[in-house]
């Protein structure tokens, strides 16, 4: 009778956990001039030994049954994928996971799409699709080293709607060389009148390693580059669309549940190769599922998270031979202390337009917004950067939301 009480207690246990789930797919026809995720372009016999190798790797993950809330499947171009490929993999995790009316998204690249395959993807459960348009002039498309143009991108937002598709998102960037913001704004109206659900607005950011950060590109200046990012907030509200992420805006109820996961502090699991993870309570995961480090896990009873990326080597991931190999490769491995998760769940808080709530904040830890950060609350209220409420919930203002990184930088214990 007690081992039957204990039984159930466990799968509420297990019942009441949520899990938010990555797959990286690695593979793209051509890189991008400004890309610097692991991708590039792979024969087919690669792709079918990464897929094989990401269901085993969900086999070992995965020790007890928790609730899936949100799949995301990114890349590299997710679309190269054969559909029959995503499906083996969703199949996998519905195995040890029970799915709860997820949001599952996939990105798609236009030049990439096969006749039928969206067909495909509602048939197997997947609800949200992410197209990579970023511009619509086709100029600045070659200038991105992208390989499609508008009207495919067109034909490919057309063929998801056809298939029954409503929660559609489209993909833009600003500060491209060469910009203006009367080209920008065009991008951003006519992407805005086509009845997507969500937008995307990135800034264009030249990293090392990358084919542009080797050129000399004619950049739009930084005043230039916040009147984009404004007018991106202006122009899309009137259309009905509410920013409610820094790079991020949604009609109501469109909101990417996926993405306000990362940004509130939930559990992720990445799987594949570069996929990042965030684990709570690392105890109750089995020695599968955490880096073992057992004074850390033992002696600390701070710690509260567990922070890692799998290998970003392709090889090396297709190589490990068990599951404690993989894990010996992981890099960026971190225990987070109390402290370490409080400024977190304010940095991270601080993206969303709705800010930090003072009692979510109290609930998982305790404290007070202000007994933990009284002196950069106030710095930032007083340079107007910030906003407080009556309840102790604190938010960017719009002209902190251009200084975010500033402010964010004072949240740091």
């Amino acid at each position: 009778m007690q081992d039957d009480q204990n039984s159930r207690e466990k799968n509420t246990e297990n019942e009441s956990r949520e899990l938010a789930v990555y797959f990286h797919l690695p593979f793209c026809i051509k890189k991008c001039l400004y890309c610097d995720f692991v991708s590039g372009p792979y024969p087919k016999e690669v792709q079918e030994s990464y897929v094989n190798k990401i269901l085993w790797e969900i086999e070992e993950f995965f020790e007890k049954k928790v609730r899936i809330s949100s799949v995301f499947f990114g890349g590299g171009t997710p679309s190269i994928l054969p559909p029959e490929e995503i499906e083996k993999i969703l199949c996998k995790l519905k195995e040890h996971s029970e799915f709860v009316q997820p949001e599952i998204t996939i990105e798609v690249n236009p030049g990439t799409v096969k006749k039928g395959i969206f067909e495909k993807y509602k048939a197997m459960g997947i609800n949200r699709i992410s197209i990579g348009l970023q511009s619509t002039s086709d100029e600045e498309l070659k200038t991105l080293g992208r390989i499609h143009t508008y009207e495919d991108f067109l034909n490919t937002f057309n063929q998801a709607k056809e298939a029954g598709f409503e929660n559609i998102s489209a993909d833009v960037i600003y500060a491209i060389p060469g910009q203006n913001y009367q080209s920008f704004e065009k991008t951003i109206r006519t992407v805005a009148e086509l009845g997507l659900t969500h937008i995307s607005a990135y800034s264009l950011i030249v990293e090392e390693g990358t084919p542009f950060y080797e050129m000399d590109l004619d950049l739009p200046s930084e005043e230039e580059e916040r009147r984009m990012y404004e007018g991106a907030a202006s122009i899309l509200s009137e259309y009905g669309f509410k920013q409610y992420e820094i790079s991020n805006y949604a009609m109501p109820g469109y909101e990417c549940r996926h993405n306000v996961a990362y940004w509130t502090g939930k559990e992720y699991a990445g799987f594949g190769v570069a996929a990042a993870s965030l684990i709570k309570n690392t105890q109750d995961f089995d020695a599968k599922s955490v880096e073992e480090d057992p004074q850390s896990i033992d002696t600390k009873a701070e710690i509260s998270k567990m922070r890692y990326t799998n290998t970003k080597s392709l090889d090396a991931y297709l190589d490990a031979s068990d599951y404690e190999q993989l894990k010996a490769l992981r890099t960026d491995v971190e225990m987070l202390s109390v402290e370490d998760c409080m400024s977190e769940t304010v940095i991270l808080g601080l993206r969303m337009n709705a800010g930090v709530r003072d009692a979510d904040f109290y609930g998982l830890y305790g404290a007070h917004l202000r007994d933990i950060f009284p002196k950069a609350i106030e710095k930032h209220k007083w340079e107007r950067l910030l906003s407080e409420n009556e309840n102790g919930d604190i938010a960017l203002t719009r002209r902190g939301r251009n200084l975010s990184n500033y402010v964010m930088a004072d949240f740091l214990l």
